[in-house]
This record gives structure tokens, C-alpha cells and sequence, in this order.
């Protein structure tokens, strides 16, 4: 069971190394531009460098819980390179916005783009899975059939 899981596991680790780095980067700035704790207001380049790594905080635990949905009921290697794009878009996007705040659009978008993606992997996964289990249907089979397929 574990071996079935390891991209999923894998992507998981990355994410969670990329958000390390995010905030020590934060760090870094509050130490560069001389913002102390709890102070969030400072230069724009330290404001810019500081919202990067909120906004990229507070959409993680979105990222992990449909990863996980998705690579556990619709397929873990679609689910793991999507993972993989999503955490580049996001690598590219906090590099950007710490350069100017147009430099974070591109990747915002590709990110949320690659996130809606996994979103449908994971309510599809859940809906076949759901009408397999609770109502005997196997809805991949059925419409395949029915489109003579099978």
C-alpha cells in the first residue's frame, strides 16, 4: 500500500521543503530590510517578499488535500505531475512577486489553473467511487458502453 502512494508522498515532501524555504526567505527579508516581529509593514520590497509567502501558506493546505483526494481516487501519477506543476508555479510565482507585483501574475494563474485541474481529478475520483461503492455503478464502464466502446 505504502509503494502505491510514494509520488503522492513525494510531491507532499517537496511542498512542505518549498514552504520552509518561503518563509525562510521571509527571514532573510526582515533581516535585510530591518522589520522586526510581529511588524508585517516595511519597505514594499519586504511587503512584496512577506505576501508571497502568506498567500502561498494559505493555499497549501487547499494544494495537499486535493492532491491527496486526487492521487488516491483518481489516479496518483496525474495527480503527482500536476502536484510537481502546481509547486513550480508556485516556486516561480513567489520569485516574481518578490520581484515586482506584475511578475507574480503569470504564475498565479498557471498555479490556480493547475489547482482547478486537481480539483476536478478529486471530485471526479469521489463521484465514481461513491457510485461504485454505495450504488453498485460503475460509471466509467456505463458510459463507455454505452458509447460502444466496450
Amino acid at each position: 500500500m505504502l509503494e502505491d502512494a510514494v509520488g503522492l508522498g513525494a510531491v507532499t515532501v517537496l511542498g512542505i521543503l518549498e514552504q520552509a524555504y518561503f518563509s525562510l526567505q521571509v527571514i532573510y527579508a526582515r533581516r535585510k530590510y530591518s522589520v522586526s516581529p510581529p511588524t508585517t509593514a516595511g519597505p514594499p520590497e519586504f511587503e512584496r517578499i512577506f505576501r508571497a509567502q502568506a498567500n502561498c501558506s494559505e493555499y497549501f493546505p487547499i494544494f495537499i488535500t486535493v492532491l491527496w483526494t486526487a492521487g488516491v481516487f483518481f489516479s496518483q501519477g496525474l495527480s503527482s505531475i500536476c502536484g510537481l506543476l502546481y509547486l513550480y508555479g508556485r516556486l516561480c510565482y513567489f520569485w516574481g512577486y518578490s520581484e515586482s507585483p506584475q511578475g507574480r501574475l503569470a504564475p498565479l494563474y498557471f498555479s490556480a489553473k493547475v489547482l482547478w485541474v486537481l480539483i476536478g481529478f478529486a471530485a471526479a475520483g469521489v463521484l465514481l467511487s461513491f457510485c461504485r461503492v454505495y450504488l453498485n455503478v460503475d460509471l466509467v464502464e456505463t458510459i463507455c458502453s454505452g458509447l460502444g466502446l466496450f
